[in-house]
């Protein structure tokens, strides 16, 4: 490997390519599958020696996971970031594609190995998300229908492992992944107008996905053992934070305001998950999680988001 990487410069341009902000709010998926697993009560102890050992594995396998998926996805726009976004970390010359390739790889590994100190299920979730992220850079993300769903695939298979630190749980929870894939389909779908625009039809129907997405989180009070009551707060919150993006954006399909209402959908996916980490392990849980949204914010400062 070269060592002109190892210059601060250098290093910095790696870090760019992780996305950090987006890393955190890949943290909050993890969290939210925590709470609905219901480990913590299936699992007691005296006083407050709980064991927290399988939610920092779970932690650092969406790190690595979704660290080098997102990497991947400048490794394979290379060229056509080079023409649209040439001020980006490869085109511009400040990091390799090649080592960025290493990057990547090295990140999904370590992904797939935190999980598999789980289950063999978090190892088999952590291999699909890996398989799945791939997939979307290579092709999905050029497919009209596909790509948006391939996306939220990976961050509903991402909430999934989370779950499956009581991988019984999984299979009673499964439905939970179809909250994140509606709602990254969503933020995928606007996505796409982020350089040249979008058509108000497909701001439309992202903005009607975000909606459903709303109605599913209120349904999960239907739930024995979800308190909605709790996660309310947390719920208009979110609502009030990406519905006015998306509503902005459907009037104004400019690159700058589509650019705005994709950064808010991702930094409310923090918001999203707190509501269900609220309903299912209550305020206090909920308030460590959203504590996630600062961080991902002041990252998202200093890191770009999209």
């Amino acid at each position: 490997m070269n060592t002109a990487i190892l210059k601060p410069h250098r290093l910095w341009a790696y870090l760019q390519l992780m996305r950090p902000a987006n890393i955190v709010t890949a943290w909050a998926d993890i969290l939210a599958g925590f709470a609905a697993s219901q480990y913590i009560i299936n699992n007691p102890t005296s006083g407050w020696q709980i064991n927290l050992i399988p939610l920092a594995w779970l932690l650092l396998a969406t790190t690595g996971l979704y660290g080098g998926g997102i990497v991947f996805n400048d490794v394979f726009d290379t060229e056509l970031d080079t023409q649209e976004r040439p001020e980006r970390p490869i085109p511009s010359g400040r990091a390799s594609q090649g080592v960025a390739t290493l990057l990547g790889s090295w990140l999904l590994s370590i992904g797939i190995v935190a999980a598999s100190q789980i289950s063999w299920l978090s190892t088999i979730l952590a291999l699909s998300i890996a398989l799945a992220a791939l997939c979307y850079n290579a092709f999905g993300k050029h497919h009209q229908i596909f790509g948006p769903i391939n996306m939220g695939i990976c961050r509903g298979g991402n909430l999934l492992l989370g779950v499956s630190v009581v991988p019984a749980t999984v299979g009673e929870y499964w439905f939970l992944a179809l909250i994140p894939i509606v709602y990254i389909a969503a933020i995928t779908l606007l996505s796409r107008g982020e350089v040249h625009g979008a058509k108000v039809s497909t701001g439309v129907i992202a903005l009607l996905l975000i909606i459903i997405v709303i109605i599913m989180l209120l349904g999960l009070g239907l739930l024995t053992n979800y308190q909605i009551f709790t996660a309310l707060p947390f719920l208009i919150f979110f609502t009030m934070q990406v519905l006015l993006p998306f509503i902005k954006a459907v009037h104004e399909p400019t690159p700058e305001q589509i650019r705005f209402a994709v950064k808010a959908g991702i930094l409310s996916l923090i918001i999203l998950d707190t509501s269900i980490v609220a309903g299912f392990a209550g305020w206090t849980s909920g308030l460590i999680a959203l504590s996630l949204l600062p961080i991902s914010i002041k990252l998202a400062q200093i890191f770009a988001v999209t």
